[in-house]
Parts: structure tokens; C-alpha cells; sequence
């Protein structure tokens, strides 16, 4: 999650004095939208309600009978993909330019992601072992440490997207039609085999099927971000943009509401399905309509400065938000405030004011921790880069723990062995300073023999 904002931060330099001219603004906008709309859905779908039975946990969204419909709209993640893929591919170009290869635009980007992942595994493998100890119920603790760990899908997913982009980026320039097919095609494949089997008679698990689309459904939408750093949908006129999205949105009726896919596209997220595909491109169709409005929103002074201070945190901010928000209810709990009934009027009033303490707690816990995302990457004086072979385990490995924790909820035995494989990714990608780099030379005095 890189920006121009990250760099003008390190170097201390105001956001506005520090962009370029050259610099698609409109993408650091929607992708600092896509934050501020991640966090309210998380905290809209956390319901606490406390009575004589107990402490209950429960989604109050879902009882809403507009909300799997307008999660056509709300869903952003298939957008965020969409832009990280311009990011990317703006990154590994410039890398290039420098002489860079797919080692190091990995490397990077491993390091770049998992130190802040590091820090937030400490927090909750500490938190779990502590809440362990101290004999809080096994069902909450459950519940709580599950929730601690939802956002965690997305390191998994995107640094799968991460590893594909320096060979996608090669596709992409050679047969971008093609390989755009070729993806669409697989993602239809995958869901076919998985819908197929869902309901087979011997008890067949067919989800490990469909995780093969977070390669096909996250990396096609990856590659419409490919489409979108080139100029291509910069050639269309806006009633056309609009026209494609809503055709988009068509599609999916006769998917959804008649067909195998659920309507909400939330549920269509883990393991993700082809209508999330249709959701992205519907919205990177409507940015680009919109795209005169948001560029005079991008130039307003104060806007800049929210994008500057989300921007250059976003890892950091993704990664704790739930954890914060949990922890601002478990307080609340302690301190014995009322809890409006979920979904009621009075829970509806209060949302505006609890989004405003997730975020309040959200920078405040942020600031100290936001150096690990915008610690630099470079080698140390005198090392060398890692072997490929230790950059790609070191990518594996970084994988894994939220990989696992998307398939099987966090707990307190994958937050440690969790810690422990994303210390050994990131040592394994960090460069190695050889032997004699570290030897003192040695001073022979004049006609001395040296042994």
C-alpha cells in the first residue's frame, strides 16, 4: 500500500507540495474511501446486546432486508484490488526503470506488508494467551479472537496478487485481452466445479475448490487495474461508462437473484466468486464517470490532508481496526454501558458516534506503529539481496498464517505459530550482510609480517 503520501511522510513534506503533477490523486482518494468504508461496515456489523443470559454476538446487517442487495454497491473490495493493481503495476514499472527485477519488487512488497502484520500477531497472540490465563470462557474467546482476525483474508489474498504481478504485468503487455479471458475463464471453471459439488452426496467439501479463485477472481480484478494505469477506460465517454456498469449490474440479476450466487456479495467473498468481478468493474466503470467531480475533490485542501494521514497508514490501520474496535466494546462492557438492542433506533443514533472513537482509537494506536510500514525496504550498507529461492519461501511462509486464519477463524495456537512464520519471512527476505562485511580490517604496522 505504497504511495506518493508514504514517501512525502518519511521525508516530513506536506502531501500537497510533495505529489506530482503526474499522479493519479483519484486513485489515493478511492482507495482511502475504500478504508473509511471497510471500517463502518466492521463496525455496522458487530452487534453487542447484553441480558440476563449472557453477552450475545451477532451481525445486525443481516436483518436488514435491503443490505444483501446493496452490498452490490458497498462491497469494495473487488474496487481496492482494481487500484492496488494501478499501484502495482505503476511500482514495478518504475522498478524496472531502475534496474530492478521480480526479486526484488517481491521483496519489497513482502517486507512492506508483513512488519506491520508482525506487530499486530504480537498484540493478539499476547491478548489470547493473557485472556487464556485469566479463564474467560472458551465460547467468547472464540467468538472474540474469530473477530480479532476477519481482515486477515486480505493479506493472504494480496500478497498471492503480489507475487503474480511482475509475470501477469509480462501477459498483460503481450496479450492483455487474452490473458484477461483466460482468467475470466477460470474463474467461471472454479465456480462451476464448486457450485457442482456443493450439494453431492458424499459430504464432499468443495470450498477448497473455490479458493483457486483468489488467483482467477482477485488477480482478473488486479488486471482491470493493469487496464486502468494504460489509459483504456480513459477512452470512453461518460454515458457509455455508465451504460457498461449498469449492463454489469444487469448481468448479475439473472446470477444472483435467479441463479447459483447468493446476493450478497460479502458471502461471495471467501472463496471468491465470478460476480465479484461484475462488482469491480462496475465500480472502476463509475470512478472514471465520475472521474471531473472526484478530480476537483482531490484538489481541496483539507481532503488532501485526510488522504495524507490515511494514506500513509493504511496497512497499519486495516490490520487493527477490528482488533480496536472489539477492544473499545470490551471496555464498554467493563465499564457497564448500556448497550442499545442491535439494529434498533437508539443502536442506529449511536453508530455515528462510535465511528468517530474507532477512529479516534484507530490513529491514536496507529502513530506509534505506522513506522513499520513506512520503514524503508533498501538493503543495509554492505548486504546483499536474499536468493530468489528465500524470497519466494519468505512469501510462502508470509502466506500461511492468514491464509489459515481465513479458512479456520484465528485462536490462540495460530496467532503463535503465526508469529512465528511471519518473523522467519520477513528474516528471510531482509538481506544478508556477507562475512567480511562485518570483519575489522587489520592494521599491519610498517615492516611487520602479517600473519
Amino acid at each position: 500500500m505504497s504511495s506518493t503520501f508514504t514517501s512525502a511522510s518519511r521525508r516530513g513534506a506536506s502531501p500537497r507540495a510533495a505529489v506530482p503533477a503526474s499522479r493519479d490523486l483519484v486513485v489515493d482518494f478511492i482507495r482511502v474511501a475504500c478504508m473509511f468504508a471497510v471500517v463502518a461496515v466492521h463496525l455496522l456489523m458487530m452487534g453487542i446486546s447484553v441480558d440476563e443470559s449472557g453477552i450475545g454476538v451477532g451481525n445486525p446487517l443481516t436483518s436488514l432486508s435491503w443490505f444483501a442487495q446493496g452490498t452490490w454497491f458497498g462491497q469494495v473490495m473487488p474496487l481496492f484490488f482494481i487500484v492496488g493493481g494501478f499501484a502495482s503495476l505503476t511500482s514495478w514499472r518504475s522498478l524496472q526503470r531502475k534496474g530492478g527485477d521480480g526479486g526484488d519488487y517481491l521483496r519489497n512488497r513482502v517486507l512492506r506488508l508483513v512488519r506491520p502484520t508482525v506487530a499486530l500477531y504480537i498484540f493478539l497472540a499476547i491478548a489470547l494467551w493473557s485472556a487464556t490465563a485469566a479463564g474467560v470462557p472458551v465460547d467468547l474467546l472464540a467468538v472474540i479472537a474469530a473477530g480479532a482476525g476477519v481482515q486477515l483474508w486480505f493479506l493472504a489474498a494480496y500478497l498471492i496478487c503480489q507475487a503474480m504481478v511482475p509475470t501477469m504485468s509480462r501477459f498483460h503487455e503481450a496479450a492483455p485481452y487474452r490473458t484477461l479471458a483466460a482468467l475470466a475463464a477460470g474463474a467461471v471453471v472454479v465456480d462451476v466445479l464448486r457450485l457442482g459439488l456443493e450439494r453431492n452426496p458424499w459430504g464432499f467439501d468443495s470450498n477448497p475448490i473455490g479458493l483457486l479463485n483468489m488467483v482467477f477472481v482477485w488477480g482478473l480484478l488486479q488486471q482491470l487495474g493493469f487496464f486502468y494505469a494504460d489509459g483504456f477506460f480513459d477512452r470512453f465517454a461518460k454515458w457509455k461508462l455508465v451504460l457498461a456498469a449498469a449492463g454489469c449490474y444487469a448481468v448479475m440479476v439473472p446470477l444472483t437473484h435467479a441463479g447459483p450466487y447468493p446476493v450478497d456479495m460479502l458471502t461471495s467473498q471467501n472463496p471468491p466468486m465470478f460476480p465479484l468481478i461484475l462488482v469491480g468493474l462496475a465500480h472502476i466503470l463509475l470512478v472514471k464517470a465520475a472521474y471531473p467531480v472526484l478530480q476537483r475533490c482531490v484538489q481541496v485542501g483539507w481532503v488532501q490532508k485526510v488522504m495524507f494521514v490515511v494514506g500513509s497508514r493504511a496497512m497499519t490501520i486495516y490490520l487493527w481496526h477490528l482488533p480496536l474496535i472489539i477492544a473499545m466494546f470490551g471496555i464498554a462492557l467493563v465499564l457497564r454501558l448500556p448497550f442499545p438492542e442491535p439494529a434498533g433506533t437508539e443502536w442506529w443514533l449511536s453508530r455515528p458516534l462510535f465511528y468517530v472513537a474507532v477512529w479516534a482509537l484507530v490513529l491514536l494506536v496507529s502513530t506509534p506503529l505506522v513506522r513499520l510500514e513506512l520503514a524503508s525496504t533498501a538493503l543495509a550498507p554492505g548486504a546483499v539481496r536474499p536468493a530468489m529461492w528465500r524470497i519466494v519461501l519468505g512469501t510462502v511462509l508470509a502466506i500461511i498464517p492468514p491464509f489459515v486464519v481465513m479458512r479456520s477463524a484465528l485462536d490462540v495456537g495460530n496467532a503463535t505459530w503465526g508469529l512465528v512464520l511471519l518473523v522467519i519471512a520477513v528474516a528471510l527476505v531482509s538481506g544478508k550482510v556477507p562475512d567480511r562485511a562485518w570483519k575489522t580490517p587489520r592494521v599491519v604496522a610498517p615492516g611487520s609480517v602479517a600473519s
